[in-house]
């Protein structure tokens, strides 16, 4: 009996420290909350600079295998959908690697390698790779954690980018 009151206990705790975390999760259909991008060169980026564009926050670490696959899918997507108002963003998970160990990525890639990403809710969600994806109008229309494959990025992106 004791064993499952310090069960419940345990329990309760956690979900009293776990529910503010998963409400500030971001989801689809909610606006975006504000944050700040900081970019491998320096160069901070706000929400409020890229209304009006589709950008996609990919969440990535450099010993996920998924991540290096997806990278280059993203690259192809952005170097045919850029001129339509897409912004992409690589946002690195980890510090345990050199930003002048990826430096010749960053140089490769047409979109900017991120190290810090200010914002509430705003991370991988469950692991990585996790993409969230934001409308011209600030509102989050894709939330989810798994890579982005070419079929994928045409379903989601390609009518946001098609919207006025």
């Amino acid at each position: 009996m004791i064993l499952s009151r310090r069960a419940a206990a345990v329990a309760a705790i956690g979900l009293l420290f776990a529910a503010p975390v998963a409400a500030a999760r971001v989801r689809p259909g909610q606006p975006a909350p504000a944050y700040t991008l900081t970019a491998f060169d320096k160069t901070k980026i706000g929400s409020e600079q890229l209304r009006g564009q589709v950008v996609v926050l990919n969440f990535w670490a450099t010993w996920c295998g998924p991540c290096r696959q997806e990278l280059p899918a993203l690259d192809h997507y952005n170097r045919r959908h850029a001129q339509e108002g897409l912004r992409i963003f690589a946002v690195a998970t980890e510090d345990s690697v050199a930003e002048s160990a990826l430096k010749p990525l960053a140089g490769a890639l047409s979109f900017p390698l991120v190290h810090r990403i200010e914002g509430r809710g705003l991370g991988p969600l469950g692991g990585v790779p996790t993409n969230i994806v934001i409308d011209r109008h600030g509102v989050i229309r894709w939330a989810e954690p798994g890579a982005f494959d070419a079929a994928t990025l045409d379903r989601v992106i390609g009518p946001l980018l098609a919207e006025p």
